[in-house]
């Protein structure tokens, strides 16, 4: 997820790194150290939890954790190149996907860990539809393959709404898209902004492919995300996406300053109470515990079974790790019941918890909303995965439709185009 939970342009810097690497890179030599990666804030659940797996780690192995703090851009940006140096962590975060971690892994950065898969028994702890993003063809294709990679938690997206709005201009919560339309148009009424909406990075996205996944199947997501099928950009599931969109901002639900903002700027302006509604995705749920006075709650987005989401990021192994044995122990750490519970009671979502053990309220009502996606196979992943250029190109699309240089033909033929484009880099390795 912030930029964190997208499948971005890192891809392009690796696609480079790929070609010098003919075959993987050598190992470093183990130091009885675990170097580690990861960029999740310290208060937030994640951050919680792996602070407590690092001292259990240290108890229990006699070894010593060098965790580096690394933000999610400075990984984005540079791992292709760190994880083809010595420079190269025995262990990271690192985002999944066919353009991110499926891309490295064809290329020969990551180690396989199928071994440790087997020894840890990882398999039987992950759902199918969590471990998806954990296992990679040949050509970088999840869902298939060696696994190149673990989460110990979860995501997904939703709406977020601040319940004294709602309240205070007499707003009921909605239960249908109709019901969601008529309480937008009573915000904008209103003079208020319904959605926190930004397109200079996600959100905008995510919304944008949840229209889509209301008219689509699973069948279509297969085919947009794992190329099964050649995806139609005038077909009825992403037509109707980009026209909402552009229907939404010429109705006032979405401030046309949306094109200038980021991630940060539709969450903080959710969090100050500027806007009622905020679609976006689990990883906000802690920081709106600590940072929101307002009271506030979520609902899945109504009429439609699917929404983005999947396993979260992944603990992933570079091939020139010298610590690798440190790695995987680290790894199953993260994946026992305290730790899992450490994720659950401070706004994450485990995947490998007791739900017993899950005693905070708002902790309950966010792994309630993901168990629901689980059990309708609704986890459809993300609108940039499938090529490594995607998340701008589609962040460029939706700004041109916001700022009304792009109508909605216009817009699904541009990224329509890109995304054809893109997929060789990505399927064809």
């Amino acid at each position: 997820m912030s930029l964190r939970r997208t499948a971005s342009a890192l891809g392009v810097l690796a696609v480079g790194a790929g070609l010098l690497t003919g075959c993987a890179p050598g190992e470093q030599e183990s130091d009885d150290t675990l170097t580690l990666w990861h960029y999740e804030g310290e208060n937030s659940a994640m951050g919680i939890a792996w602070n407590r797996a690092i001292e259990i780690f240290e108890e229990e192995t006699g070894a010593t954790v060098d965790f580096e703090e690394r933000s999610f851009e400075q990984i984005r940006q540079t791992a292709s190149q760190a994880l083809n140096s010595d420079e190269a962590p025995d262990l990271l975060e690192y985002n999944k996907g066919n353009a991110t971690a499926g891309l490295l892994a064809s290329q020969g950065l990551l180690e396989p860990l199928d071994d440790a898969v087997a020894e840890y028994g990882w398999d039987e702890k992950l759902a199918d539809s969590v471990a998806t993003t954990s296992r990679y063809d040949g050509n970088g294709v999840m869902g298939s393959g060696s696994w190149y990679g673990i989460p110990n938690y979860g995501e997904y997206v939703q709406f977020y709404y601040n319940v004294d709005m709602f309240e205070e201009y007499g707003i009921a919560v909605p239960t249908s898209v109709d019901e969601l339309e008529t309480a937008m148009q009573a915000f904008a009424d209103a003079g208020v902004t319904p959605l926190a909406e930004a397109a200079a990075e996600y959100p905008l996205g995510q919304l944008w492919y949840q229209l889509a996944l209301a008219e689509a199947d699973r069948e279509w997501v297969d085919a947009y995300q794992t190329y099964t099928a050649p995806v139609d950009f005038e077909g009825a599931e992403i037509t109707a996406a980009t026209q909402t969109v552009a229907d939404w901002v010429d109705a006032g639900y979405i401030s046309s300053d949306a094109t200038g903002l980021a991630a940060e700027d539709a969450g903080t302006g959710f969090i100050n109470g500027t806007y009622p509604m905020f679609y976006s995705g689990s990883w906000w749920y802690g920081r709106f515990i600590d940072e929101m006075d307002a009271n506030w709650s979520t609902f899945l987005y109504p009429g439609s079974d699917m929404a983005p989401g999947s396993g979260g990021n992944l603990w992933v192994v570079p091939a020139r790790a010298g610590d690798k044995d440190l790695a995987y122990q680290f790894i199953e750490i993260t994946l026992r019941p305290e730790i899992q519970a450490l994720i659950g009671n401070n706004g994450g979502v485990p995947v490998a918890a007791d739900a017993s053990e899950i005693t905070d309220a708002k902790s309950q009502e966010l792994i309630t909303n993901f168990n629901t996606l689980l059990e309708r196979d609704g986890l459809a992943f993300y609108p940039d995965w499938p090529t490594p250029t995607f998340y701008d190109e589609l962040n460029a699309g939706l700004q041109g439709l916001v700022n009304g240089t792009l109508d909605p033909a216009a817009m699904n033929q541009q990224i329509g185009a890109d995304y054809e484009a893109g997929l060789p880099a990505v399927a064809q390795q």
